[in-house]
């Protein structure tokens, strides 16, 4: 799970348009995922979304607009700067553009891919089910989400050790926050009470 998988990117290509290849454009997003700043933000996520889409794919009510947003989410990822998802929103028109794809399909992939910059599920119909696949990390086995907190640490190497913390902590415990941290019924099931406990693990040990 090093890599984006080209066959796979393929179909998903041949789905939307008609208009030549994709293979310059899976390249882009090899390159991005593959950035040396990134630790967690890689293929390997990328993989693993891909994986929970597969399983849940019957609940999105556009199955291609879904799948495109979970390629394209974090293709941009810098840790300097808050415009991320903007940013790869915006990728992902002009690949979609480029690729002849039909408007409406174009403004769901833009629309979904910045619903996971605040984990909003107002912004399309099918955001509740992307936001919950973008944050099925938290509700993985013990080994995999410490595994995930230590490559967030890496990615905010920059950051003082002390500063971090807090603000880990904080987001962390904005999620414990809320009433559920899952949407859709499928993860509130399958997620929800493992990730809980991941979080509060997690921010117990930001906080001693």
């Amino acid at each position: 799970m090093n890599a984006l998988d080209l066959a796979r990117w393929n179909v998903l290509w041949q789905s939307v348009s008609n208009h030549g290849g994709g293979h310059a454009w899976f390249e882009t997003l090899d390159a991005h995922y593959a950035e040396p700043h990134r630790h967690y933000h890689t293929a390997r996520h990328i993989a693993e979304c891909l994986t929970e889409f597969d399983r849940a794919r019957a609940e999105a009510s556009q199955p291609a607009p879904v799948e495109l947003a979970l390629w394209f989410h974090d293709a941009i990822y810098d840790t300097r700067r808050s415009d991320n998802e903007e940013q790869s929103a915006l990728l992902a028109v002009e690949c979609l553009s480029e690729a002849c794809a039909i408007a409406t399909l174009r403004q769901s992939v833009h629309d979904l891919v910045r619903a996971t910059k605040t984990h909003d599920p107002s912004i399309h119909a099918d955001a509740p089910l992307l936001v919950d696949i973008d944050l099925s990390i938290l509700g993985t086995d013990p080994h995999r989400f410490h595994e995930y907190e230590e490559q967030i640490r890496q990615e905010y190497a920059w950051v003082p050790e002390d500063v971090f913390n807090t603000k880990r902590a904080e987001i962390l415990e904005s999620f414990l926050s809320r009433k559920s941290i899952y949407s859709t019924q499928r993860f509130l099931r399958s997620h929800e009470e493992r990730a809980r406990k991941n979080l509060e693990a997690s921010s117990k040990q930001l906080r001693r």
